[in-house]
């Protein structure tokens, strides 16, 4: 097999937050199959710093990389974005760094494919570039920026004009691309709906049971750090919009209406508005040294995403530790579950209030629902189980040939 070019919005280690979960275990998956070039973003210095422990885990694996910090305002893409008709999205992204290095690979003749993760990437792999091409969308997010508009608000025509321009850029993205992934079937269901693709395929996310696991070795909550009174916790980056939104929702539509909880917000740079939340019963924890510490302590996790695309991992690390879930249907959608068995599914907050209470009254039954939740990850979502389509999709004469 040749080898790989790996894109990349956002340096793909440590696999810390939910991008970063699929695109690592992506590419060390890719690295088995052949050298991986890998092109990607950084946030900032200490993100691209990233780099030596990605050397370290992927040895000689790891082919050329370039590592370039993000420098573009939003404010300055934005201008651009409008003066050019194109997506802010892509603006954002755009350098002419990463172009220069990605058309030095593509003139090696050992490179046999390209895949490129996230659709802001697919501005670097051109028309006719006599490759593999395999494009990892993850999520339709011109669906996502639709959701926004349709929410209202001062930006509203702005993510209408951002959904427009990108669902016709994911549609041109697809006719030149050999295969589209989508992390659920729902989402890749949609894209062909809208744009009449045939090359989409579903490539779920999958999770590491034997690190999320209950029993595995991590740092325990003492008793002052846990604190009194059931936990109800939320997990998450939270400067995310989405979950931004389900925080503030959760904590006024339902944890004020469940006097003896406690409402735990953990996740790296929470929003002002998150901050502003924190009090006697809701706790802003900001970056944790171990999610599991928090996850193991909980009494119940919630997930109250109002607006979510494809599958959310909190979900599947949360069920993975055992823990029962009470999620919304956003959240559950794209996760191969059971309601009322693996986990629990309420839309809106007078039945969430009642699920809740129902299963702090009963910690027998929270145990039971959060015991299926772990067998089911662990029988269903192994990693390694749900990425091996993709030596298929990359190199398919070479698939062929070994099954003859």
């Amino acid at each position: 097999m040749g080898e790989i070019l790996f894109l990349a919005h956002r340096i793909p280690f440590p696999p810390d937050r939910g991008d970063k979960i699929r695109s690592w275990h992506v590419l060390k998956h890719l690295a088995g199959l052949g050298r991986v070039h890998l092109a990607c973003f950084a946030d900032d210095e200490a993100d691209a710093a990233h780099l030596q422990g990605l050397r370290q885990a992927l040895g000689n694996r790891l082919g050329e990389v370039h590592v370039e910090v993000r420098r573009t305002s939003r404010p300055g893409a934005a201008a651009r974005a409008f003066a050019t008709g194109k997506p802010l999205s892509l603006t954002l992204f755009d350098s002419p760094r990463m172009r220069r290095f990605v058309a030095d690979r593509l003139v090696d003749p050992k490179l046999s494919a390209v895949y490129a993760f996230s659709g802001q990437m697919a501005q670097y792999v051109p028309e006719g570039a006599r490759r593999r091409f395999v494009m990892d969308f993850v999520d339709m997010d011109s669906a996502k920026f639709e959701a926004y508009a349709e929410a209202g608000g001062l930006l509203a025509p702005v993510h209408a004009r951002e959904a427009r321009i990108l669902s016709a850029f994911e549609r041109q993205t697809a006719e030149r691309a050999d295969a589209c992934l989508f992390v659920s079937e729902a989402e890749a269901a949609l894209f062909r709906a809208r744009t009449g693709a045939a090359n989409v395929h579903a490539l779920a996310n999958g999770i590491d049971s034997r690190h999320f696991s209950p029993d595995a070795a991590f740092p325990r909550l003492s008793v002052a750090e846990r604190g009194e009174g059931p936990i109800l916790l939320f997990t998450g980056q939270m400067d995310y919009r989405p979950n931004v939104d389900a925080a503030r929702w959760f904590a006024a539509e339902v944890l004020s209406r469940l006097p003896q909880a406690r409402f735990v917000i953990a996740g790296r740079n929470p929003a002002a508005s998150v901050k502003a939340l924190a009090s006697n019963r809701v706790i802003v924890t900001g970056a944790v040294r171990d999610m599991r510490s928090w996850l193991a302590a909980a009494d119940l996790v919630v997930a109250p995403l109002q607006i979510a695309r494809g599958i959310q991992n909190k979900v599947l690390e949360a069920m993975a530790m055992a823990r029962p879930v009470v999620a919304s249907p956003a959240a559950f959608e794209g996760i191969e579950a059971e309601p009322d068995r693996d986990l629990v599914v309420e839309e809106d907050a007078d039945a969430t209030v009642r699920a809740i209470e129902a299963l702090l009254a009963s910690p027998d039954r929270a145990r039971i629902l959060g015991a299926a939740g772990r067998d089911l990850v662990v029988g269903r979502y192994a990693w390694d189980a749900r990425l091996a389509p993709l030596e298929g999709l990359l190199f398919p004469a070479e698939a062929k040939r070994e099954a003859a």
